[in-house]
C-alpha cells in the first residue's frame, strides 16, 4: 500500500462518530434476554392487509424499476392524504423515496453546499444533523429547554437564523424529546425565513403521533401555512404511523421548481423505491386510519404509564412528551450516558438509547421508546429500578 495514498475514506467521514444507539445495541448481540427499547420501533408487526398487498404485488410480478418520483397511484394517494390533513397539495410536488432517511439525504444534496451554514433545533436524531456535515456544511445547534415539558426558546432560534444561513432543520414532534412546535412559532419562523431566504427542512415523520388534550389528526405543520413556492421541504415516512419501519418507504413534499432536479438526485441515489413496497404503501394510506387511531391511543397509554413509573424512581426526572414515541429523561449524576446504557444492557438486560447519541446537549439523559405493551414497559422499569438500587 502506498503511504502517500492510503486506502481510507475522506477525512470528514473518518472524523464522524458512528451511531451510539447502534453501539449500545451491539452490546446485546447474541443475547435473547435483553428488552430492547433503544430503536424507534414498535413491538408490533406491520398489519396483515399491508403485508398482503406487497405479496399480491410480488405475485403479479411487480419486480421491475419504477418512476424516479414514485408510481403515480402512490403519489396521488399521498397528495390526497396530505391535502386532507393540511391544505391542498398537488401530486406533482410529491417524490417517493426509499425510506425517510433517504429523503433527508436527497433533499440535503438538493439545497446544501460545502461551507453552508445550517441551523438545527436539538437534541435531534443524529441522522438529521449529520447529513449536512457529510456534505461539508457547518451545523449550528439550538438546544431545547428542559422542564416539565421540552420547550424552544424562540428568540434564541431567530437569533441563530442570521442572514446567509442556508437552512434550518426542524423535527416536530421531536425525536428524542417529544417536543411539538406550536403553530404560532411556526408562523414566526416562516416569516423570518421568507425575509432572509432560508430553507425550512421539516422532518414530519411523527406528525400523526401527537397527544394533545383535544384530539387532533396531526401536529401543527409548515404544510398548513406555507405557500407552494416557499422554501419549505417536508420529509416523511411510512415507518412510524403505519408500523412499517423495515419497509424503507418515505416521501418528500417540495416546491414545484425543485422537482426536476430532485428527480435527478433520486436517480443517482437509489433510482426508485421498489414497486411492490409502493403498492403496499397505497393500501396503508387508503386503509390505515384505523391503524393510526389505535396506535395513537395505545402510545398515549404507554406514555402516561411510563411517565408515572419513571418519575417515581429516585434520581430520574422525565418530562411528559407532547408527541412522538419517546421519553427523554434525566438521570442524576450521569455524565456518560453511553457507558450507562452499555452497563444497563450487560447488567440489567435493558436496552435504552444514550442521550449523547443526539448531541452534546443530550448528555446526562436517556431515551426510552415507549411504542410497546404495558407489560414489557413494566418489566423494563423493574429492571431499571433493580439496577439503580444496586
Amino acid at each position: 500500500m502506498s503511504l502517500d495514498h492510503p486506502a481510507v475514506a475522506r477525512a470528514l467521514v473518518r472524523e464522524m462518530g458512528a451511531s451510539r444507539i447502534r453501539e449500545v445495541a451491539n452490546v446485546g448481540i447474541g443475547r435473547n434476554d435483553v428488552l430492547p427499547f433503544w430503536f424507534g420501533e414498535p413491538d408490533q408487526v406491520t398489519p396483515a392487509f399491508i403485508r398482503d398487498a406487497a405479496k399480491a404485488a410480488l405475485d403479479d410480478g411487480d419486480t421491475f424499476y419504477t418512476h424516479n418520483y414514485g408510481i403515480p397511484p402512490l403519489r396521488e394517494a399521498i397528495a390526497k392524504y396530505l391535502s386532507n390533513l393540511h391544505q391542498p397539495i398537488d401530486a406533482g410536488r410529491i417524490a417517493v423515496t426509499s425510506s425517510g432517511v433517504s429523503a433527508l439525504m436527497v433533499l440535503a444534496q438538493l439545497i446544501i453546499s460545502p461551507g453552508d451554514r445550517v441551523v438545527a433545533v436539538t437534541p435531534l436524531w443524529p441522522n438529521v444533523s449529520e447529513i449536512p456535515k457529510i456534505l461539508g456544511a457547518e451545523v449550528v445547534r439550538v438546544a431545547l429547554q428542559f422542564g416539565e415539558t421540552w420547550e424552544l426558546d424562540l428568540q434564541q432560534l431567530l437569533d441563530a437564523l442570521t442572514p446567509g444561513t442556508r437552512a434550518v432543520l426542524l423535527n416536530s414532534p421531536n425525536n428524542p424529546t417529544g417536543w411539538v412546535m406550536p403553530r404560532a412559532q411556526q408562523e414566526i419562523v416562516l416569516a423570518h425565513c421568507r425575509r432572509h431566504g432560508i430553507w425550512i427542512v421539516a422532518d414530519d415523520v411523527y406528525e400523526r403521533l401527537v397527544y394533545s388534550e383535544q384530539p387532533h389528526p396531526c401536529a401543527p405543520s409548515f404544510l398548513d401555512i406555507a405557500d407552494a413556492d416557499d422554501r419549505v421541504i417536508s420529509s416523511n415516512s411510512f415507518s412510524k404511523s403505519w408500523l412499517m419501519t423495515g419497509w424503507r418507504l418515505g416521501w418528500l413534499v417540495a416546491p414545484p421548481a425543485l422537482m426536476p432536479d430532485l428527480g435527478k438526485l433520486i436517480e443517482f441515489n437509489t433510482s426508485c423505491a421498489p414497486g411492490f413496497v409502493q403498492r403496499a404503501g397505497i393500501v396503508a394510506i387508503e386503509r390505515g386510519d384505523e391503524i393510526i387511531g389505535n396506535t395513537v391511543a395505545r402510545y398515549r397509554l404507554a406514555r402516561d404509564f411510563l411517565y408515572e413509573r419513571l418519575n417515581a424512581l429516585p434520581g430520574i426526572t422525565a418530562p411528559r412528551p407532547k408527541g412522538a414515541m419517546y421519553l427523554f429523561f434525566r438521570v442524576d449524576g450521569v455524565n456518560d450516558s453511553l457507558a450507562l446504557c452499555k452497563q444497563l444492557v450487560r447488567d440489567a438486560g435493558l436496552g435504552l438509547a444514550p442521550g449523547n447519541a443526539f448531541g452534546a446537549e443530550g448528555e446526562g439523559y436517556v431515551r426510552w421508546c415507549f411504542a410497546s405493551s404495558l407489560e414489557r414497559l413494566e418489566d423494563g422499569v423493574q429492571r431499571l429500578q433493580r439496577f439503580l438500587s444496586a
